[in-house]
């Protein structure tokens, strides 16, 4: 990821900025969603260039926010991380994020926040694409990326990760290569999912996904944003909001969380970031018909 591809916004007073791990991975709409017919992409013509290609399938991409309000900056899901054993998912049958060896760090430092000077890091929840880069290796052990920082993790996303590990234990241990090393370092803080981080920046619940996903809402100057976490993987969504992903725990709750913050933002009410969108990644919820399409800010 060159460093010319990292991109800031502002939100009144506040910067956010958008580090890449995986940019614009192409892949069919049935490994994305269980239900999805393989032609659902051509049903939405909004959907490309960015979002879908010409023969269907469907753009995505795996990236990390920081958000910077004055000197203090909070890094949003800290990835799939380097070197990590990940066996599962994979995409036409091949690994996605199995023993990756990118430019992260680099492109973190790049856009001006080296990971010394990272003060918080905001989980909206905890499968293993949202914390590989809590740690990273060193002399042949796993120790804390982001030393200086408080790890805030929601309580109950915290008491369902032994459910979540046993689940996803063909993944990889990333419990025990990316998790528990926090935790060790005492550097996990357990928090409510409406929790405010500071007075910019809160925790907005979006359950479904996981059982207390949440997802981050941004506030300065009479402007909103908000970074969806995985309450959105992709923006056919906006139209499709009863696809089903296959990780997720609550089916129902999601679509109805789902439905209820397309409600909640449509017409510009806010910038939305999503979390796995591809380029130019943030943009507007506009209503249509009875549900929506996602209106990329094009800059």
């Amino acid at each position: 990821m060159a460093a010319k591809d990292i991109r800031h916004w502002k939100v009144g007073k506040v910067q956010v900025s958008r580090i890449v791990e995986l940019n614009a991975q192409r892949t069919d709409v049935s490994d994305l969603y269980v239900d999805g017919p393989p032609d659902l992409a051509g049903k939405y013509p909004w959907l490309r260039p960015y979002f879908a290609s010409a023969d269907g399938q469907l753009i995505w991409s795996f990236q990390v926010f920081v958000v910077k309000c004055g000197r203090l900056r909070i890094l949003i899901d800290p990835g799939i991380g380097n070197g990590k054993v990940r066996p599962n998912p994979k995409v036409r049958g091949e690994p996605m994020f199995d023993r990756l060896q990118g430019s992260f760090l680099q492109d973190l430092a790049a856009a001006g926040h080296p990971p010394e000077s990272i003060d918080i890091v905001l989980y909206t929840h905890l499968h293993l694409d949202h914390v590989g880069w809590s740690t990273h290796l060193v002399n042949g052990h796993w120790v804390p990326t982001f030393p200086k920082a408080r790890h805030l993790v929601c309580r109950s996303e915290w008491e369902n990760l032994p459910a979540l590990a046993a689940r996803l234990a063909a993944d990889g241990d990333f419990v025990g290569d990316s998790i528990q090393p926090v935790w060790d370092a005492g550097l996990i803080d357990l928090i409510e999912p409406d929790r405010e981080v500071i007075e910019e920046v809160r925790l907005e619940p979006t359950p479904g996904h996981t059982p207390a996903h949440a997802s981050v809402h941004i506030q300065s100057d009479d402007q909103h944003a908000v970074i969806t976490g995985d309450l959105l993987h992709h923006p056919i969504q906006c139209a499709e909001p009863g696809l089903r992903m296959p990780l997720t725990a609550d089916y129902e709750t999601s679509c109805r969380t789902l439905r209820n913050f397309l409600a909640r933002y449509q017409d510009r009410q806010a910038l939305v970031f999503g979390s796995h969108f591809a380029d130019p990644t943030a943009g507007w919820i506009v209503r249509e018909g009875e549900n929506w399409r996602f209106v990329p800010e094009v800059r």
